[in-house]
Order: C-alpha cells, then structure tokens, then sequence
C-alpha cells in the first residue's frame, strides 16, 4: 500500500509500505498483519462486539482491510452481512480472500483496490465503515473524513479503531543484561519524515466537525500474560526486528548488542524461546454516528 489506506499493525509500522523492497518486504508485511490478527483476535472480536449495532449491519465497508482481521471478525459477528474490503496492496486483498475461503465466508467478501487518498470508487450506502488503524496515516484526515460521513447510509455507524501505542513484548526489568532497552528502542524510533502521521490524535472534535454524533469512545487495554501460544514469540521478533531497523542508528552499542541477541532465532536468549513474554499495548476506539 502507499502512506494512505494502511495499517501500523499492532505489532509496528508494517501495512502499507515496506522498509526494504520486492517479494520478501511484501510478505513480511503479510504476517506480521497475520499475527497480530492471530495474536489479538479475542481483542478484536471484544471491540467488534461493543459496536452499538442495534440493528445488525448488512452491508460494511473495511477501509485499509489489510489481510482481513476487522473484515473477517465482523462477518463473524454479522453472519448476514457482506464487506467491501478496501486496501492499496494487492497482495494483502489476496491474503484476505484466501483466508475468507478458507473460513467459508469468501462469497460475503468484496475486495477492493483503491487509494485512501485518492478519488474512491463506489462503495455503495454500508451501514457500518469501520478502520483499523488506518486513518492516521492519510494525508487529509478531514477529507477522508467528510467521505464517510457521506459514504455511510442515513443512521450508519462510523467504527474508528487506533493504537495508543506499539506493543511492549519483554517484563519490567527484561532483559537481564540491558533492562529498559525496549522502551529505550520505542523512545529512538523516529516519525517517518515525509508522510503524515497523525498518531495520537484525539479524533472527537474532528469527527464532530465532519457531521458525526459520537455514540462511543473508550481505550482498551491489552494485557496478555504467559502462558502465551508460540504466534506470541514469532509476532515480538518481528515487530523487535521492526524496531531495530528503525532505531538501530540511535541506539548505543551495547543496547544494540543485545537487542540483535533478542531477535536472533537461534539464540537461547532470543524471544522465540523466552517463557516470559507478555503483550501489552492498548486501542482508541470511536463509535460515530452519521445522523
């Protein structure tokens, strides 16, 4: 995708545009979108579930979809709805509807490639729109803003859903040998000059100015202790590994010493095979109503 209808997964900056190029780039982004769909799936499912739907939905659009962990969960919980998935990556459209095939549901899932920044395609008049991560980084937040509330049909609910922050994957005073180093690596991460981000933002105001009433706004906290399953340790090495590339030139010697220990697959000291490892991160939710 480009810096417009893409997700900061939870797991770091990953869905929308790589950090390296080609065929691998594409497919570390597809399963670190995967594990943080696996990883978070309960989460997911909870906030799709607080959704003041009281009547349900038959028709959703999922803008910047990713490989399907918001589309899929609302057609979990609307059996008789139909989504239009909208994202700018091919490849994650593709991941998307191998995996509605596989869940059964391919026939309720509408694919669409398109750019948040762009003109949009028709979408229809859904009932629900909801985005995932998505919205801080398009370039006009207003515009793209004042589209869904003329997207949506008469009465529809805008669902907005966004990270507070990344993850922190390691316990207080982990590692042994270089304690705090994981919020030492979040704190050298820089913004990505450039591109809007728009991280952070509290979106009331600005969904009022755009005609919403808001129904709902609330942060979920995250908090997953171990015992974890092992999707836990491959989706923390790859948002350190993230991480390392991003912070590696402010990070001091010995800091980046052992952090490359951490993301090593190898090492007994690396997060693939530490019992430790926890989840903690939280998400901004917004209900907004078109009246």
């Amino acid at each position: 995708m480009t810096h417009t209808a893409h997700q900061h997964t939870a797991a770091g900056h990953s869905h929308g545009h790589s950090h390296g190029h080609g065929h691998d780039a594409a497919n570390t982004q597809i399963e670190i979108l995967d594990l943080d769909a696996e990883v978070l799936a309960d989460q997911i499912a909870s906030i799709v579930d607080s959704l003041p739907v009281p009547t349900p939905p038959t028709t959703i659009v999922d803008l910047g979809a990713g490989t399907g962990a918001g589309a899929l969960a609302l057609l979990r919980r609307f059996p008789d709805a139909q989504v239009t998935a909208v994202d700018t990556a091919p490849a994650h459209l593709r991941r998307l509807v191998e995996k509605a095939d596989a869940a059964g549901v391919a026939d309720r899932v509408h694919p669409v490639e398109a750019d948040l920044n762009a003109q949009w395609p028709p979408l229809g008049a859904p009932e629900l729109v909801w985005a995932s991560a998505s919205l801080h980084h398009v370039d006009d937040p207003a515009r793209v803003l004042r589209l869904v509330h003329g997207l949506l049909a008469p009465g529809g609910l805008f669902a907005l859903v966004e990270l507070a922050d990344f993850p922190r994957f390691l316990p207080a005073g982990a590692p042994a040998e270089s304690p705090g180093l994981e919020d030492r690596c979040h704190a050298a991460t820089p913004r990505h000059e450039g591109h809007a981000d728009h991280r952070g933002t509290d979106w009331t105001p600005h969904l009022i100015e755009a005609g919403f009433t808001i129904e709902a706004h609330r942060t979920v906290t995250i908090t997953l202790a171990p015992p974890l399953p092992d999707a836990v340790g491959r989706y923390a090495l790859n948002a350190l590994r993230g991480l390392r590339h991003r912070a590696a030139d402010a990070l001091a010697p010995e800091d980046l010493a052992v952090l490359d220990r951490l993301i090593d697959p190898d090492d007994p000291r690396g997060v693939l095979r530490r019992p430790d490892l926890t989840v903690r991160t939280e998400r901004v939710v917004w209900a907004a109503r078109k009246p």
